[in-house]
């Protein structure tokens, strides 16, 4: 006879039977639909790779944006070259290196802020809350850095502006915050001594800018700096940043006959400023622009290009070198600017520009902390940045540690760049101011 089943192990059959016959007839789950407005996704350098030293690897982020739609997109690619250069030359080396055998390994992790304020805060937000950076780079521009500066000191998180030289960001007492950039206050001031050098006679200027903050401050110290040194202003004004038809701008400015111009404000608006004063035979003797000049493909714009001359805060021609440090006793350290110039060439088939230079400079000063202070302690390294006093391949570099300007940059100085035309008739950039940084002598301004 068999074996009787208990009446308990029946149920428990007929209740597994029941929901294996229930699942097997449920519809298929619909596929869960994405939502309105994704959330933006970052764009990441190399993947951080454990060096085979016997030692601890400790891996860091980086996090920033960049203006890779937008107005300032052509600046901030370049930002972003430089410092993605930097980043595959530590990838390369095998990482930061400290005493106790340890290897750092930085990543970057960064959003397009379509060179839109209200997106840098909402993204600097992201990037400390939810993707926990350890350590901030600014967006381009002073106008978007002073948004991410605000977000950076709420939250205590430690951030090297490049890209961003207006004073008033750094005049805030800000406490975590460094100034790569000289600040604009100094931008034209070196253009105005050089008129007095090329030009004795010349009395009258004109300053035609662009409404960004950065361009505005640059303009208002500008102005302050010409009449304290006896110069006439005769145009003062600003003009929308989008601005593409400068007509009535250059109809007051011909009004006025002024021995020199200045302004502008980033390159798309300050190449088609350029363009149209030279297509209206403006004949001012000098035409000093903002950021636009340095740029290896402002020659795009023709003739209009040649005598133009631009504030930078780097060049290619610089002689920045060990030597050099040493005859101003200031220590040396990093990459020379004959290896960063080939690097760069070699990598991305251009000339770098001071935007570059910026952004390799940004990575590189996080380098040099970590080594001094041989961690990734973000009090530690703020320490360290706020004692440093160097020279690098970018220039010198040293930071105010008042407390209201804390963090603004007291040692970087400008240089001036010209484009004139060598003896084939091809575009050169020519180092023309300070004088003993020249590569070549200024030269005024001559229309065909």
């Amino acid at each position: 006879m068999s074996p009787r089943i208990p009446r308990s192990l029946w149920i428990a059959a007929l209740l597994t039977l029941a929901v294996v016959i229930l699942a097997a007839c449920a519809p298929a789950a619909a596929p869960t639909s994405a939502p309105a407005t994704a959330a933006p996704q970052p764009s990441t350098g190399p993947a951080p790779t454990t060096a085979s030293t016997g030692g601890q690897t400790k891996n860091i982020i980086i996090g920033f944006t960049a203006s890779q739609t937008g107005s300032n997109n052509v600046e901030s690619g370049k930002q972003l070259q430089g410092l993605q250069l930097w980043l595959s030359d530590v990838t390369k080396a095998g990482g930061i290196k400290l005493k106790d055998g340890t290897v750092v390994m930085p990543s970057l992790k960064f959003y397009d802020d379509e060179s839109k304020a209200d997106r840098v805060q909402a993204l600097y937000t992201q990037l400390i809350n939810q993707d926990k950076v350890d350590f901030l780079i600014s967006p381009y521009s002073s106008g978007l850095a002073k948004s991410a500066a605000i977000i950076s000191e709420q939250y205590g998180k430690l951030m090297i502006t490049t890209g961003a030289a207006d004073d008033a960001t750094m005049e805030q007492g800000f406490k975590n915050t460094y100034q790569l950039y000289t600040p604009a206050s100094q931008y034209l001031s070196g253009a105005i001594d050089l008129l007095g050098k090329l030009s004795p006679s010349a009395k009258k200027i004109a300053i035609v800018y662009s409404k960004d903050a950065f361009s505005t401050t640059v303009a208002q110290f500008a102005n302050t700096y010409a009449t304290s040194h006896g110069y006439s202003v005769v145009v003062n004004e600003g003009y929308d940043p989008s601005t593409t038809d400068f007509s009535s701008f250059i109809n007051k400015i011909a009004a006025a006959s002024p021995d020199a111009i200045m302004g502008g404000g980033h390159f798309a608006d300050g190449s088609t400023f350029a363009k149209q004063l030279f297509d209206k035979k403006i004949p001012a003797q000098m035409l000093v622009l903002l950021v636009a000049p340095p740029a290896p493909t402002f020659t795009q714009i023709g003739d209009g290009a040649q005598y133009v001359i631009g504030p930078s805060q780097w060049e290619p021609q610089v002689t920045y070198s060990a030597d050099a440090a040493k005859a101003a006793n200031l220590p040396w350290y990093g990459i020379s600017v004959t290896d960063f110039t080939a690097e760069f060439k070699a990598k991305y088939n251009a000339d770098p520009s001071y935007h570059a230079a910026g952004g390799y400079m940004a990575g590189l000063l996080l380098q040099k902390a970590i080594e001094d202070t041989n961690s990734i302690d973000p009090t530690a390294i703020k320490a360290d940045l706020d004692k440093l006093d160097l020279l690098t391949f970018y220039g010198h570099i040293k930071f105010s540690t008042d407390a209201k300007t804390h963090g603004k940059q007291i040692g970087h100085e400008m240089v001036y760049m010209q484009w004139q035309k060598d003896a084939s008739g091809n575009f050169v950039k020519q180092i023309v101011w300070p004088l003993t940084a020249k590569t070549a002598d200024a030269q005024l301004r001559k229309l065909p």
